[in-house]
């Protein structure tokens, strides 16, 4: 079987447990975070393709589907063929602004899906007119805001978005059915010290289906690709230290990860490192997890 083929065979998979999972009730729709990771050991030894682009369900954390890049720039031309291994009808796909992209959201929505892009200075007239449109709200403009504050790790942390249609039959920007504002403000009280941002972002979904407080959870919804994928690999899993670089192994490997990581979420495991530390103790707990069930 090549590398192909057996990322076809873990894809079926991953999309079999996304579907079998509920999504949660202010989620209807499966959605799903794109983001890249570097194998770092394996590049540092000379092995092709060692850039991952990656689709991790957000509600699951479970991998979708990932496509071998030269390096992170490359990311662009490679996200179509990363899409064309994904089930996008009735999904929302995020992702940072390096995808924001018109191809990216064209082919998106011609496959019956939706997105919500971030945008910033890589596409400059559109950012400088979702800018525009919260700087100098146009007349009529009936703009919606939500709120929230977290506490906890260290740090207080306020978000308020907003969110307008009037760019809509203004802008040409494939399916853009509404335009953002999110400002975060984090205080650090141990330090006194601050930090505020201000991003901009654009989504194909029209406010009957996400309000200000639904599209804040999307938004946040893309770290989800960070936290229970590329965080677990390097830490749990000690990734960027595996120096593989022979042929297709990097990639086989990686895909090895995302498949365990996936079985221990699929099952219920909210930490996978006691979840690892758990079964390496109960090989047999590990080998059902797999279907195989050992006659005493």
């Amino acid at each position: 079987m090549n590398r192909d083929e057996f990322e076809a065979h873990l894809g079926a998979w991953a999309n079999s447990v996304v579907g079998s999972r509920l999504t949660a009730p202010d989620m209807p729709e499966v959605a799903i975070a794109l983001d890249g990771k570097t194998l770092r050991g394996s590049k540092k030894q000379g092995a092709p393709g060692t850039h991952l682009l990656s689709a991790l369900a957000h509600h699951v954390g479970v991998t979708l589907a990932q496509y071998a890049v030269d390096d992170k720039t490359n990311e662009i031309t490679a996200v179509e063929s990363l899409l064309c291994q994904l089930v996008l009808e009735g999904r929302i796909v995020t992702m940072d602004a390096l995808l924001t992209q018109r191809h990216v959201a064209q082919t998106i929505v011609d496959q019956g899906g939706d997105y919500v892009m971030i945008v910033k200075d890589n596409q400059p007239q559109l950012r400088a007119d979702i800018e525009l449109v919260f700087t100098l709200p146009p007349a009529g403009d009936q703009q919606v805001t939500a709120h929230t504050v977290d506490i906890g790790h260290g740090r207080i942390e306020q978000r308020n978005i907003t969110t307008s249609e009037a760019l809509i039959g203004y802008s040409d920007w494939p399916g853009l059915a509404q335009v953002f504002e999110l400002g975060r403000h984090v205080m650090f009280p141990k330090t006194g010290k601050e930090r505020v941002e201000v991003v901009y972002g654009v989504t194909s979904l029209r406010p009957e289906r996400a309000t200000p407080e639904r599209l804040l959870t999307l938004v946040r919804g893309q770290w989800q690709i960070e936290n229970k994928l590329h965080w677990v690999r390097d830490v749990t899993f000690d990734e960027d230290r595996s120096q593989v670089r022979c042929g297709n192994i990097p990639h086989v490997m990686a895909a090895l990860r995302n498949t365990a990581i996936g079985l221990l979420r699929g099952a219920g495991y909210p930490n996978i490192a006691a979840a690892c530390r758990q079964l390496a103790a109960q090989p047999l707990q590990a080998l059902a997890l797999i279907g195989i069930e050992l006659e005493n």
